[in-house]
């Protein structure tokens, strides 16, 4: 025996889903033809969207560094305006 409500309530739940007439259409003609449910096809969607979530991968900048000695001397400890000026500098 649950304790708190029975088996079906705890680890299921209802909701309302709002899907647009022409969309709920087709996935009703897609269940009947597939012999099943509109609840098993929205589920199977669903999972198949949460597992391709879980597959992507995050992007992860590749190391674009050079082999180097650091700034210039004249440079070495110059701060961003210095920098900047000397970049945009067209003389």
């Amino acid at each position: 025996m649950w304790p708190y409500g029975c088996f079906d309530t705890v680890t299921h739940m209802k909701t309302t889903v709002e899907i647009p007439e022409p969309l709920l259409r087709e996935a009703q003609a897609a269940a009947r033809e597939d012999r099943t449910t509109l609840k098993a096809l929205i589920e199977a969607g669903l999972r198949v969207v949460l597992a391709h979530r879980a597959r992507r991968q995050t992007f992860v900048l590749r190391d674009a560094s050079v082999a180097g000695n650091g700034r210039q001397p004249e440079f070495r400890e110059a701060r961003w305006d210095h920098l900047r000026e000397a970049i945009y500098d067209s003389t």
